[in-house]
């Protein structure tokens, strides 16, 4: 018999946004795993969930490289299936932290692929998390979305030429990962015009946390936080 594999979506970090479910998965599984980058020695999704875990439960940490580079993805998500693979097959229930939603921008999403390639007949349950741009737009009052308005989601890990493609269409974009191209991005950001249009969040819920909407801060700003996003009202702020 195999274990189950929990993906379970832990939230932006603030501890108390951890969901009920989650809670109640963690105190029956034998086994947890906590993605954290391969530059790290820790793991905020372990850190957030840590004081819920049952005494003496083995953790261990899967890093993933931030990278773009094809082969070392591929390796390294090889390599992690295969320490999760070996306790399923013990028939222990397993459970896989991650940062946000284990379904929207997830480490969880590749883990889950290979490991369902390797044991096409275990069974995979997933609880979802509160994502950050949720905490985020709640943090700093700003809707996401009302009435007929359409808003999008999008990743700026390369860089604000996604944001060109998408908001011609949406009325609010969420623009995630803008910490490594964060230059570009508020160029294009003031190439489009819309530079009394956005809202930078960076760290929601955790010490250090950054609330900006006055774009000159933003563009004297060095490098932020990883954990930060952009929400972008094409109407302009004053409309939240």
């Amino acid at each position: 018999m195999l274990g189950t594999l929990y993906g379970i979506g832990v939230g932006p970090g603030d501890p108390e946004l951890l969901t009920l479910k989650a809670v109640k998965v963690l105190s029956k599984v034998a086994h947890v795993f906590a993605a954290a980058s391969s530059k790290n020695d820790y793991s905020l999704a372990y850190e957030i969930v840590r004081e819920h875990l049952p005494a003496n439960i083995p953790v261990d940490q899967l890093n993933f490289p931030m990278t773009f580079n094809p082969e070392s993805l591929e390796t390294a998500w090889q390599a992690n299936c295969e320490k999760v693979v070996e306790i399923l097959k013990e028939g222990k229930h397993v459970a896989f932290l991650t940062l946000g939603d284990p379904l929207t921008f997830s480490t969880f999403i590749y883990l889950m692929r290979k490991i369902r390639q390797r044991l096409p007949e275990v069974t995979i349950s997933i609880v979802p998390g509160i994502t950050s741009f949720q905490a985020a737009a709640a943090c700093a009052s700003v809707p996401l979305a009302e009435a007929e308005e359409v808003f999008t989601v999008v990743s700026g890990a390369k860089g604000g030429d996604r944001l060109k493609e998408v908001i011609a269409a949406s009325d609010n974009v969420v623009l995630m990962k803008t910490y490594k191209q964060f230059p570009q991005i508020l160029q294009r950001v003031e190439e489009m015009g819309l530079k009394d249009c956005c809202c930078f969040i960076s760290r929601c819920g955790l010490e250090g946390e950054i609330v900006e909407r006055d774009f000159k801060k933003l563009v004297e700003m060095p490098q932020p936080n990883y954990l930060s996003l952009m929400i972008i009202k094409k109407r302009g702020l004053e409309s939240s």
